[in-house]
C-alpha cells in the first residue's frame, strides 16, 4: 500500500507545528467521532469502515517522498518535519464494533493519545467512516426491505475506483450477499457475481446465439439477461439454450413487478421451477420494498447503494473532548458554537435493553475520566437506569498502545462485522426498520458516574 499520511488536510500539520513550538503537543488528549444527527428520514446508522481505518493506519507514515514534498511546499518547518519522520501512533482507540448500529451522539470511535499523535488522524478517520457508514446505512435499509431475499452490490461503475471497493465491503457488512467488484473480492474475501451485459447479446447475430454461447461457456446454472429485446421471447430462448436447469434470468428494465409475475408463470409452465428471477435497474430500498409481493428472488443494486441512497455522508465529526491539565488530570473540553455544540469529557457507551431484549435507549456514560475509562456494564443489573433489564457495553478495544487488534482487520473482520450487524439490527425496537421518515429509533440518554 502507498503511504496514507497525506490523505489529510493541511491544518492537521499546521496545528501540529504550532503545538510542537508552544509545548502543548505532548498533552494527553481524547478525541471522539460522533454525528450530531442522522440524515433526514433515517432511524439508525451503521458503523462501517473501522477495519479499513485500522488498515490505513498501518501505512500512515511520512517517508522521504512525503517529507520532501512538505519541505518543498513549505507546509511545515524543520522541527515538524523531524517529528513526522518518526511518526507512529502509540495511543489507544476504542469504538463501536464494525457493523453495530448507532444514533445521534454515539461515540463510535474514541482516540486517546498525545495531541500530536491523535490530531493527525482526524481526516483519515472521518473520510473512511463517513463514506463507509453512509453506504452501510443505506445497504442495511435495503437488506431489511428485502427480508430473506439476497441483495447483490453492482455499483462500481457509479463510483471512484477505490470508493467502489470500499462501498462493496460496506454493503457486505450490512448484509449484501456479494459484489460485482473483483478487487473487493480479492482484498476482502467477498463473494463475486456477474455474467453478461446487454452488450454481449448485441454482439451476436441474434439472442439465441448469445444465450447458446454463454451457456456453453458458463454452464446451464448461469444467469441470462432476457430483456434486451422482448422479454417473453427472451425467456423462451433462455430455456431453449439451458433447459429447465437454467440458474436464473435477469430483468433490467420496465415494470419489474409485472414482468416478474409473467416470467415466473412462464418459467413454471415450462417446468423451470428452480430458475430464479433477478431484478436490477436503479433499485433502492423503496423499490425493493415495493417488490415485496412480486416473485423476485434476488435484487441487484448499483447507484443507490454506493452513493448512500441520498445520504452520501453520515456527518460524523472528530472532536477534542478532554485534555491533560498541568497536574496530570484530564479536563473535559467542549465547543459552544451555535448548532455545533459538543459534550465535553470521555464517554463510554452502552445500549439499554428492555425485558424483550430490544433496545430502549442509547446510553452515554459520563463522569470523571478515570471512572469512565474503567467502566464496564454491570453483569446483571441496570446501573440504576429505571426500566432496563441490562446494559450492553458498546465499546470494544481496537488499538492498544499503538497495536491494532488483528481480529478487526482483513476478510474475517468483514464476516464478523456482518454478523454483528445482524444481531444489532435485530435488537432494534419494532418499527425501527420502517422506511417512512421518523426520529431516531431510540433516544440518547446520559448515565453519570459519581467520583
Amino acid at each position: 500500500m502507498s503511504p496514507t499520511s497525506l490523505l489529510t488536510d493541511r491544518y492537521e500539520l499546521t496545528m501540529l507545528q504550532a503545538a510542537l513550538r508552544d509545548g502543548t503537543a505532548s498533552r494527553r488528549c481524547v478525541f471522539e467521532v460522533f454525528t450530531r444527527r442522522l440524515p433526514p428520514g433515517r432511524r439508525y446508522g451503521v458503523v462501517a469502515g473501522t477495519g479499513r481505518f485500522l488498515e490505513s493506519l498501518a501505512d500512515f507514515r511520512f517517508g522521504t517522498a512525503e517529507l520532501d514534498w512538505l519541505a518543498d511546499e513549505r507546509i511545515v518547518d524543520d522541527p515538524t518535519l523531524a517529528y513526522l519522520a518518526d511518526y507512529r501512533f502509540t495511543g489507544d482507540v476504542v469504538g463501536y464494533a464494525e457493523g453495530e448500529v448507532f444514533f445521534p451522539s454515539s461515540p463510535v470511535l474514541v482516540v486517546s493519545g498525545t495531541f500530536a499523535e491523535a490530531v493527525l488522524l482526524e481526516t483519515l478517520a472521518l473520510s473512511v467512516l463517513n463514506h463507509d457508514s453512509a453506504v452501510a446505512s443505506a445497504a442495511s435499509r435495503m437488506t431489511s426491505a428485502a427480508v430473506d431475499r439476497p441483495c447483490l452490490e453492482m455499483g462500481s461503475r457509479r463510483a471512484h475506483e477505490e470508493a467502489a471497493v470500499a462501498a462493496a465491503r460496506a454493503a457486505v457488512v450490512a448484509g449484501f450477499a456479494g459484489t460485482s467488484n473483483l478487487e473487493a473480492g480479492r482484498r476482502y474475501g467477498l463473494a463475486t457475481i456477474g455474467t453478461a451485459a446487454h452488450a454481449f447479446t448485441l454482439l451476436h447475430d441474434d439472442e439465441a446465439a448469445a444465450f447458446a454461447s454463454q451457456v456453453a461457456s458458463l454452464g446451464a446454472a448461469t444467469t441470462l439477461l432476457v430483456d434486451t429485446y422482448d422479454v417473453r421471447a427472451g425467456v423462451e430462448r433462455a430455456l431453449a439454450a439451458a433447459g429447465t436447469s437454467l440458474g436464473a434470468v435477469r430483468l433490467d428494465s420496465g415494470d419489474l413487478a409485472g414482468l416478474a409475475g409473467e416470467v415466473r408463470h412462464q418459467l413454471d409452465a415450462a417446468g423451470a421451477h428452480d430458475t430464479k428471477i433477478v431484478v436490477t435497474s436503479d433499485l433502492d430500498e423503496h423499490a425493493i420494498a415495493a417488490l415485496a409481493v412480486a416473485p423476485v428472488d434476488v435484487y441487484g443494486v448499483g447507484t443507490s447503494v454506493v452513493t448512500g441512497s441520498g445520504a452520501p455522508t453520515c456527518g460524523m465529526v472528530y472532536k477534542l473532548v478532554a485534555r491533560e491539565e498541568v497536574d496530570g488530570r484530564m479536563r473535559p473540553v467542549a465547543k459552544a458554537s451555535t448548532a455545533k455544540t459538543s459534550v465535553g469529557g470521555r464517554k463510554a457507551a452502552a445500549r439499554r435493553l428492555g425485558a424483550d431484549g430490544r433496545a430502549v435507549a442509547e446510553v452515554l456514560v459520563q463522569g470523571p475520566d478515570e471512572l469512565v475509562r474503567a467502566w464496564t456494564a454491570p453483569a446483571g443489573g441496570d446501573e440504576g437506569v429505571e426500566g432496563a433489564d441490562r446494559l450492553r457495553a458498546l465499546h470494544v478495544p481496537l488499538i492498544s498502545a499503538g497495536v491494532v487488534d488483528p481480529s478487526r482487520i482483513g476478510p474475517d473482520a468483514v464476516v464478523a462485522a456482518a454478523r454483528r450487524h445482524r444481531a444489532s439490527r435485530d435488537e432494534l425496537p419494532r418499527g425501527a426498520r420502517r422506511l417512512s421518515a421518523d426520529e431516531a429509533a431510540v433516544p440518547t440518554v446520559e448515565l453519570r458516574l459519581q467520583g
